[in-house]
């Protein structure tokens, strides 16, 4: 038998931080909880939104079977509610006597950070009319990961969901945008995309963008370019599968690239092609300024083929 140690009294050689009183109580406490799920990859949920899952009264759901396998596949036995637009008004009241009554309630979509493009907003402005703690998980989110991952500015974005599915209003949301200083975040069908694309660059300009799809999925892809090119593309290929966000550069890239001269693309160009090949040159100043890549391109590649031939000359 191994010797015991002494007995230490309660708090001795303990801080305030470690003392077991004042570490947080496992699991969810009474409140609505707003928790990001996976957008693609399953492992790209935390830790604490697993935690929270499993404890609370109930899971509000778009899509029971969906929400019901991430928690199968993480080993969570938990009261399912679905919850989505077409029944909202009527669970809503049920989910807030819940939360009344000293409950807890977690609501996640089918994919990424709640109250994103769904009805969630409804749910949270109910909970804080009537006093009740709301508070949440944070973590995926598709709009946010493609704005990161375009390669265009980050300090300043606007996200505007999902663009009217008819060309006419289409158009008339973009309109409404032209002279934002900022990256503008769209979500958009597949079998949409070629014509979305089209109309923001006729109302837009040529501005530089990214389509990203799939994200955190297997067949993740992010094709960058300019409007016009990226229309062009999914026009000739189709309808791609998967999610999709669509990324475009601000006002500032439309005002640059109509206050360049020819004499100022060409000073840009040499500057970055003593840097870099001809490839990033005119990669780079198309993401700078929305002028078309491959004009670009042929520009810095006559400006190199010149000097080459200067240099070769007596």
């Amino acid at each position: 038998m191994s010797e015991e140690a002494p007995a230490t009294p309660a708090g001795a050689g303990q801080t305030r931080e470690d003392t077991p009183a004042s570490k947080p109580k496992p699991g969810a406490e009474p409140g609505l909880w707003l928790v990001a799920t996976p957008i693609g990859n399953l492992e790209d949920v935390s830790q604490r939104a697993l935690t929270v899952l499993a404890s609370v009264d109930r899971v509000a759901c778009e899509d029971t079977r969906r929400t019901g396998r991430l928690l199968a596949r993480h080993g969570i036995s938990a009261r399912l509610v679905s919850y989505h637009e077409h029944n909202a008004a009527r669970v809503r009241p049920a989910l807030i006597r819940t939360l009344t009554g000293g409950g807890s309630v977690a609501l996640v979509s089918d994919a990424g950070t709640p109250l994103i493009s769904d009805p969630g907003y409804k749910l949270v402005s109910e909970a804080v009319s009537a006093g009740i703690h709301v508070t949440g998980c944070p973590g995926p989110s598709a709009p946010l990961l493609a704005l990161i991952l375009s390669g265009l500015p980050t300090d300043r974005f606007y996200f505007g969901g999902f663009l009217p599915s008819k060309a006419g209003p289409r158009r008339e949301a973009l309109a409404t945008l032209c002279s934002l200083d900022a990256t503008l975040v769209f979500l958009e069908s597949p079998r949409r995309l070629a014509a979305s694309l089209e109309d923001i660059a006729a109302i837009l300009g040529p501005r530089p963008a990214a389509v990203a799809r799939e994200l955190t999925k297997l067949h993740e892809e992010v094709r960058r370019g300019s409007l016009g090119e990226l229309a062009g593309h999914y026009a000739a290929a189709g309808a791609p599968k998967g999610e999709v966000v669509i990324v475009v550069g601000g006002e500032r890239g439309d005002t640059a690239q109509r206050a360049l001269s020819d004499a100022d693309i060409d000073a840009r160009l040499d500057r970055l092609l003593a840097e870099g090949t001809v490839r990033d040159a005119a990669a780079a100043l198309s993401a700078e300024t929305g002028l078309p890549r491959r004009e670009l391109y042929t520009r810095a590649l006559a400006r190199t083929r010149a000097r080459e031939e200067c240099a070769v000359d007596p």
